[in-house]
């Protein structure tokens, strides 16, 4: 049996994100690394957004936190974001405590409310 090869480029699906798990417990010496691994997935295959397994993680304490914040950095200094897979709820509540928001898979994406929007006033309504 014979098969013919496809001619031209394979598909690829640019809308798969890069995926990166990151292991639990994290040590100091393990950010710089994780943070170059994130640049080099942005880089690489041209991938706005990588995704960060969190579900390994362990309990969430300041040093996710800032594991976290320096991976988003190194993410957007490279022209991408990060979005967290399994996030535990203390984490999520955690990273709002300290002010920062990151985009969870699963999640719709938070928007305003679009502009030039008036409410509807029927004629017989009182002024308030």
């Amino acid at each position: 049996m014979s098969s013919v090869c496809p001619v031209g480029l394979p598909h690829v699906d640019a809308e798969t994100p890069a995926v990166i798990v990151l292991p639990g417990p994290v040590t100091w010496d393990d950010v710089a690394g994780l943070c170059e691994r994130v640049r080099t997935l942005l880089a690489g295959d041209g991938a706005r957004v990588v995704v960060c397994d969190v579900g390994g993680l362990g309990p969430p304490g300041l040093a996710v936190v800032d594991l976290l914040a320096r991976l988003e950095l190194a993410a957007r200094r490279s022209g991408g974001r990060i979005r967290l897979r399994d996030p535990d709820p203390a984490l999520l509540g955690l990273l709002g405590l300290v002010g920062l928001r990151f985009q969870v898979e699963g999640q719709a994406e938070e928007r305003e409310p679009p502009l030039g929007v008036e409410e509807a006033v029927e004629t017989g309504d009182p002024a308030v």
